[in-house]
């Protein structure tokens, strides 16, 4: 009987709940989710969720691995933390989210055609690379991240709204050009590469 009880028990261990808890910023909370929807019903997007948060919750709870890691739910979030101020159980969800998603790129499970997870990428790498974010690159990276033909389509529809731009002086062509970056780039550079060692060896990750 005991044999029995201890293979059913090992039937409903759950690896990956471990896994979140373990190497997912803030995944420790995952478990304290009672499933009571106020999170998607908070949400600006909650009618475009694949999978609400708390359905990420429970999916997390049965295991489901590859369904979660290649949702691209967890790239919806704007990080307007609506969900977090009306959670009755005050749950980071905001950070469980980005958590996720930043695992999952880690992993290399991201939905690489997913739109909001392409700006994400393309924000971070240039706000890294110079410790500011220079808008022209960020823009025309968007602009051409599904290639130049698509690329030069989005921009030729938008040529409107460029000229006013440029006449009001809100928009600078030789911005990218010129410098505009912190003076200490090598300084931010250090910060970044300490702060993913100290990431790395608190949730186990190895190089």
């Amino acid at each position: 009987m005991g044999a029995m009880n201890e293979q059913a028990l090992a039937k409903y261990t759950n690896n990956f709940l471990r896994e979140v808890e373990e190497r997912v910023e803030e995944g420790e909370w995952v478990k304290m989710c009672m499933q009571c929807g106020v999170c998607a019903g908070s949400c600006p997007f909650g009618p475009d969720w694949e999978h609400s948060p708390q359905k990420i919750f429970m999916m997390i709870r049965a295991g489901k691995r590859d369904e979660v890691l290649s949702s691209d739910s967890m790239w919806m979030c704007t990080s307007c933390y609506n969900c977090v101020v009306r959670c009755p159980r005050e749950l980071p969800i905001t950070q469980i989210m980005h958590g996720l998603a930043t695992y999952a790129q880690r992993l290399g499970l991201a939905p690489k055609m997913n739109p909001t997870r392409k700006f994400s990428l393309l924000f971070w790498d240039n706000c890294t690379r110079t410790g500011r974010v220079n808008e022209l690159k960020l823009a025309l990276g968007l602009y051409f991240m599904d290639g130049l033909v698509a690329g030069i389509k989005k921009a030729w529809a938008m040529r409107n709204t460029g000229l006013g731009l440029l006449m009001a002086g809100r928009l600078n062509p030789f911005e990218i050009l010129k410098g505009h970056e912190c003076k200490d780039k090598a300084g931010i550079q250090r910060m970044l590469k300490k702060a993913y060692e100290i990431e790395e060896k608190r949730r186990g990750f190895a190089k």
